[in-house]
Order: C-alpha cells, then sequence, then structure tokens
C-alpha cells in the first residue's frame, strides 16, 4: 500500500511538472488602475492564483474549526463533571433502608 501512494504522488508530479513545462509563455496581467505587468509566465499565474485560493480557503475554514475545538473542549468538561459525580455517587453510602410498597405505588380502591 506505501508503495501505491509513491506512485501515484509520482504520477501526480510528472503531470503537474509537464503541465508547468507546456505553460511557460508570458503573458500580460492586469490589474485594477491600469495596473500591468507584462512578460510574466503563465504557470507563475496559475500558480500564484492558486495559492491565493488556497490562503482565502483556509481563513474562511478558521471560524468553524475554533467553533468545533471550543464545542469539544466543553463535552469534555462536562464529560469530566459527569464522572466526577458519578464518581462520588458510588463512593457515597446508599440508603438501602426497606420502603413500604404503599410509598412507591398507593394501592388504589378497587
Amino acid at each position: 500500500m506505501r508503495y501505491l501512494v509513491w506512485v501515484l504522488r509520482l504520477l501526480v508530479f510528472v503531470i503537474v511538472l509537464l503541465f508547468a513545462l507546456k505553460n511557460t509563455e508570458p503573458v500580460q496581467v492586469s490589474f485594477f488602475a491600469e495596473h500591468i505587468i507584462q512578460d510574466v509566465p503563465l504557470i507563475v499565474v496559475m500558480l500564484a492564483a492558486f495559492i491565493l485560493g488556497l490562503v482565502l480557503g483556509l481563513l474562511l475554514m478558521v471560524g468553524a474549526v475554533m467553533r468545533r475545538r471550543r464545542e469539544v473542549n466543553r463535552l469534555r468538561r462536562e464529560m469530566d463533571r459527569l464522572q466526577d459525580r458519578l464518581e462520588q455517587a458510588q463512593q457515597s453510602p446508599v440508603n438501602t433502608a426497606a420502603v413500604a410498597p404503599e410509598i412507591v405505588a398507593p394501592l388504589a380502591p378497587l
């Protein structure tokens, strides 16, 4: 299985490398306010767009990840509190005095 993963990684690397080598022609990049950069290799523009998208996607995920971590920590604290209560209940003496059945379920007249 480990060799299969390395073969797949090598295959993806070769495909990306060939893609990069085929897209080296210079392009013109236009920004706002008539700012233009001349003769930038296409692969550099594509890589910059990919990295920018990756960073923005990760920034959008930060809020959800932090919410989940807070929820997990809250649930762990609650679980610890409940385990402490369970341990205390098991250690405390239990009242085993006999209870009359009438007290638990009163007899109804027939």
